[in-house]
C-alpha cells in the first residue's frame, strides 16, 4: 500500500470522525426512537415469515402437480411414438400415388448442344 502523506491521513481521519458523529446523531434516542426501531424489526420479521410461508405453499403446490404433469407428458410421448411408428411402418398411412420415375426432378429443362471440338 503506498504511503499516504500527513494531509491525506488527516483528511481521511476527519471524514471518519464526521461520519461517526452523523451516525451517533441519527441513532434513535428516547422512547419514540426505540419504538420506531422495534416496529421496523417487527415489520421485517413479519415480511420474512410471510415470504417463507408463500415459498413453502408454492413448493407444495408444485410437488402436488408433479404426478399430473408426469402423466400428461407420458401420454404425449406415447402419442409421439405411435405417430413415428406409423410414419416408419407405413401400415396405417395411405400410400402415396407415384407419377413417373422417382429420380426425375420437376420443372422445365433445356438441353444445350455442346460446341464442336476441333
Amino acid at each position: 500500500m503506498p504511503q499516504m502523506n500527513r494531509d491525506q491521513r488527516n483528511t481521511a481521519w476527519q471524514a471518519a470522525h464526521q461520519w461517526r458523529a452523523r451516525a451517533a446523531q441519527s441513532q434513535p434516542t428516547g422512547l419514540m426512537g426505540s419504538l420506531k426501531l422495534l416496529l421496523t424489526w417487527l415489520a421485517f420479521g413479519v415480511l420474512m415469515v410471510v415470504g417463507v410461508v408463500f415459498g413453502l405453499f408454492f413448493l407444495l403446490i408444485g410437488w402436488a402437480m408433479m404426478p399430473f404433469v408426469r402423466h400428461k407428458m407420458k401420454k404425449r410421448m406415447e402419442q409421439m411414438r405411435a405417430d413415428q411408428a406409423q410414419d416408419i411402418g407405413g401400415g396405417y398411412a395411405e400410400p402415396q400415388s407415384r407419377q413417373g420415375p422417382q429420380d426425375a426432378l420437376e420443372g422445365s429443362f433445356e438441353v444445350k448442344e455442346q460446341a464442336p471440338r476441333d
